[in-house]
């Protein structure tokens, strides 16, 4: 009988599933620390993951376990090699939120080229004359970069072509892969694309060191706005800083951070042309509850030999049931 461990709070529309499953039993843990998940995993044949790490002396004590569905699309904070160390097949949800993370991109594309928060605090604080400075930016005609051409950056694409920019993309494995049809034409360098755009939307993995430091803010035109919902640390954190006090970038949106949550008196925090998220683009009311259920399907499908071999992260490096 599979024992399943959920990592903390998930869906009712999720744990409904879990519930109602023959032959399984479900422990819930409410909190997020990995400690918590290590302190349950050695019963465990499935764990459904929020977003705790999970290292390699946490995989070490799970001696039963065969699958780690995470509720999301990520893993970075999932050692992998661990897992295929011990054969545990690690599964992600299929296309749940790249709708919900590109309204998100597109909400935080408009608010800082139209400079909402200055805005809203002129209105508040009766410096009613602000308006006379004009900072707010028409969208229309102004040439936005997305930089990862997937789902995600392909929703974007679309959204703001709906408000007349200019949209061409970055993504170098669809470069070599083949390029995607459509009237968004691609960048053979993000050079090429840093110094053509005004606006630059982030939608790429993050590759371990900065894809954007000083060199390529300066290649920027002056007044740049920077949107980033994808991962923390694509973007040089103090050379945005510098760029932001300087007036080089002229605005941006974060969802994502280096350090989460973001560290109390954050120097972002001190920018009223900078809105700031807490890491919530991908996390609506809508799109929790499907993957709650996505990855509680992908236990239960596992399980039965039905698993989606596609969902599987690491299928190539271990054996997984095959699919009936």
């Amino acid at each position: 009988m599979p024992h399943v461990l959920v990592t903390g709070l998930l869906h009712p529309s999720g744990c409904a599933l879990l519930d109602a499953a023959d032959e399984m039993t479900v422990t819930y843990i409410p909190d997020v620390s990995e400690e918590s998940l290590a302190a349950e995993i050695g019963n465990a044949e499935a764990v459904l993951l929020r977003t705790q790490p999970m290292t390699e002396s946490t995989v070490n004590k799970a001696s039963r376990l065969r699958i780690v569905s995470r509720h999301g699309v990520g893993y970075d904070a999932v050692d992998v090699d661990a897992l295929n160390a011990r054969g545990i097949a690690l599964a992600v949800c299929g296309d749940v939120n790249s709708t919900a993370v590109a309204e998100h991109a597109a909400m935080m594309i408009l608010a800082a080229t139209k400079r909402a928060l200055r805005g809203d605090n002129a209105t508040r604080t009766g410096s009613w004359d602000w308006r006379n400075n004009l900072e707010s930016r028409d969208l229309r005609g102004q040439n936005l970069l997305v930089a990862g051409y997937g789902r995600i950056g392909r929703h974007i694409a679309a959204m703001m072509a709906g408000f007349g920019m200019a949209v061409r993309a970055y993504d170098p494995y669809l470069m070599k892969a083949g390029w995607p049809e459509g009237d968004v034409a691609g960048f053979e360098t993000l050079e090429e694309g840093l110094g053509w755009a005004d606006v630059i939307s982030f939608s790429l993995p993050h590759k371990g060191k900065p894809l954007i430091g000083d060199d390529e803010i300066a290649l920027m035109k002056d007044g740049a706005v920077l949107v980033n919902t994808a991962r923390g640390g694509i973007i040089d954190e103090a050379a945005l800083i510098n760029a932001l006090k300087n007036g080089k970038i002229g605005a941006a949106g974060l969802d994502v951070f280096k350090s989460e949550p973001l560290p109390e008196g954050h120097p972002f925090g001190a920018f009223d042309q900078v809105l700031l998220s807490p890491h919530i683009a991908g996390l609506t009311r809508e799109s929790a509850e499907r993957m709650a259920v996505s990855s509680a399907e992908n236990i239960l499908n596992f399980f039965a030999g039905t698993l989606d071999h596609a969902l599987i992260v690491n299928r190539e490096e271990i054996d997984v049931p095959l699919q009936t």
